[in-house]
């Protein structure tokens, strides 16, 4: 609104999201025993009687914010929204169990196009077992909106925060980084190219991955599954919705802590690399800036090191350190920079994508 601009009006992208977020929750009180956390995590945790925890997270999507439809298939939208909500659940170490699934349209979509949209979410609770067990739906004067509410559980004493990292703590993410937004890149690509000329073909034969990275992502319930195999249970953990260094930086300024991470070993897929050459892009950018991976970011004692290290889906990739050391990418070159945050960013000036 234009009166955010008014001399003595703060706009929200000086705070950005998270700011944003802080702002509005410092003062919340907590009413009830059973909110076992406030604002602030990957997921909201509610203790019930017994050990076993509720865990309670929500995501929004909104056309021409969060996606395109002129090249997000309403099947892959379905699918990319359930598998981006319960994602919050799994950093939280829960098996995620229900979602509720709100939606807003406009009448410029059909019957059939929501039913479309609605197979994609049924796949994706089919793949990972989770049940839609309500939610509501309203018109829209501006495309389509669709807000997911996730719900998972876990023992208490398995439940990990992102306030957990611990000094000398390894620092480990799953999968390999930045292909979903070279996917993406790749997307926008053939956007302009058609927009030039509507009688082209897309060339998308041998991007196979990074679309998939894109547009049907998964999440890691199967690390989940291994860590539980292995008897670890991190020390903090985030998923990778805004990109490695931004949530990196999340789950340290939670902690209380710095950290050091190292270029040569953050995990790159040969088709990323690639394909970020050809888009004159930096790789190590992609994979510290993308977002959208929805892998996971996980600490654990500097002693279970050889536990993990071996896994080909899991890298170690840094060390936590005290917070007066702050957050430091150390180079190929062995130069040490500072670590920012660039990844996704909900309220840029402009008001739109960062």
């Amino acid at each position: 609104m234009a009166e955010n601009k008014k001399e003595g009006y703060t706009s929200i992208s000086t705070l950005g999201e998270f700011g944003l977020i802080e702002k509005l929750t410092a003062h919340l009180k907590k009413y009830n025993e059973s909110s076992n956390t406030v604002a602030g995590d990957d997921g909201a945790v509610i203790k019930y009687e017994g050990e076993e925890h509720t865990v309670i997270s929500s995501d929004m999507f909104l056309e021409g914010v969060h996606f395109d439809l002129l090249y997000t298939p309403l099947l892959h939208l379905g699918y990319k929204c359930i598998v981006a909500a319960i994602s919050d659940i799994v950093a939280m170490n829960a098996k995620p169990g229900q979602v509720l699934v709100n939606l807003a349209i406009s009448n410029k979509y059909s019957v059939e196009m929501v039913e479309e949209l609605y197979k994609g979410m049924e796949t994706a609770c089919a793949n990972y077992k989770v049940d839609v067990v309500g939610g509501d739906t309203s018109s829209s004067r501006t495309g389509m909106v669709l807000s997911i509410t996730a719900l998972g559980s876990a023992p208490a004493s398995k439940i990990v925060y992102r306030t957990g990292a611990k000094t000398g703590d390894i620092v480990c993410v799953t999968g390999d980084l930045g292909a979903a937004y070279l996917g993406l890149q790749l997307l926008e690509r053939e956007k302009r190219v058609l927009a030039a000329d509507p009688q082209m073909k897309p060339e998308l034969t041998g991007y196979e991955y990074l679309l998939q990275r894109q547009l049907k992502p998964e999440t890691r319930v199967d690390v989940i599954h291994l860590l539980g195999e292995l008897k670890l249970k991190p020390t903090a953990m985030i998923d990778i919705s805004d990109g490695l260094a931004s949530d990196l930086l999340h789950l340290c300024n939670k902690s209380n802590k710095g950290v050091k991470i190292y270029e040569e070993n953050i995990p790159v897929d040969p088709m990323a690399y690639n394909a970020a050459m050809d888009f004159n892009l930096d790789p190590t950018l992609c994979a510290l800036n993308g977002g959208e991976d929805y892998e996971l970011i996980f600490t654990l004692p500097a002693s279970e090191k050889e536990s993990v290290e071996n896994d080909p889906d899991i890298t170690v990739i840094g060390v936590i350190t005290d917070a007066s050391e702050g957050s430091r990418l150390i180079t190929r070159s062995g130069a040490a920079h500072p670590l920012q945050a660039q990844g996704w960013n909900a309220f840029p000036e402009s008001g739109g994508e960062a």
